[in-house]
């Protein structure tokens, strides 16, 4: 199976996930935006050399994902797929920042491995956190809650209308994907052949979109989409969202990975 397959197989399991009903997918999407946005600024708020004060906030997407029942390979494989955009970002830290901070096992280890190392952390996190969100909502109603939260119609609407193409070109991009390997019979094709077959895919999507888009013309679009009735807010929101942003905040006041550490220590001895 192609990566461009297994790409799109996952990114159409996730909404396969959110249809399914789950301690995850009964919560209102507002109260679940709010907490993905909370923890996503806790995480970005520690000190940039920061690493193992962050490995306690791998809690949450842990304990979201089990409440969603969301498969740790899907998302694992999608963390993976981005993975090296936080590569390239980070990869001049080591070079650039060279002063020796700390030494394990008498191996200095300089300032920019622990930068790299933190944003690779805050990568993993962040990144997992927005999926399981999208996993356990939903993007349909994910934008509902959005637009409920106070952002532009006009916004929401260009969101959904993005996926959906997203969509559109990546189903493209898998037939012509599977016509190139039946016919190149196992061979690497050149590194100049790729640029037209990016063109041709374009304009492929494009044309799939253009009569999408007149069918959507004929059964009465006028630049909106309509909105579904939602969830109503109820009191487990209000609980899920006070007691993960609680739980944020003494993450971000309490050192747990050094209070952890000295825990496990006075146990051993």
């Amino acid at each position: 199976m192609s990566s461009i397959t297994q790409a799109l197989q996952d990114f159409q399991s996730l909404e396969t996930l959110a249809a399914k009903e789950s301690a995850l997918s009964a919560l209102d999407a507002r109260g679940k935006i709010l907490v993905t946005l909370g923890y996503i600024f806790t995480v970005v708020s520690f000190d940039r050399y920061a690493v193992a004060a962050l490995l306690p906030l791998a809690v949450f997407p842990v304990v979201l994902a089990a409440l969603g029942n969301i498969p740790a390979r899907v998302i694992g494989r999608s963390v993976l797929l981005a993975a090296p955009f936080a590569l390239m970002l980070g990869a001049f830290n080591p070079i650039f920042d060279q002063q020796v901070v700390m030494r394990v096992a008498g191996v200095g280890i300089s300032a920019g491995w622990l930068s790299f190392a933190s944003i690779m952390v805050r990568f993993a996190l962040t990144v997992s956190a927005g999926l399981i969100l999208l996993a356990g909502t939903g993007f349909t109603p994910l934008c509902v809650g959005l637009g409920r939260l106070g952002v532009p119609q006009v916004l929401t609407t260009q969101l959904l209308l993005l996926h959906r193409f997203s969509g559109v070109l990546a189903s493209e991009a898998v037939r012509m994907s599977l016509a190139r390997e039946l016919r190149a019979n196992g061979k690497t094709l050149p590194l100049s052949v790729y640029g037209p077959l990016l063109g041709n895919l374009l304009l492929r999507a494009l044309e799939r979109a253009g009569r999408i888009h007149q069918a959507m013309l004929a059964r009465g679009f006028n630049g909106q989409l309509p909105r579904s009735a939602g969830l109503l807010w109820q009191r487990r929101d209000t609980g899920f969202v006070a007691v993960c942003l609680l739980g944020f905040l003494l993450a971000r006041q309490l050192d747990l990975a050094h209070g952890l550490g000295a825990l496990v220590l006075g146990l051993v001895r």
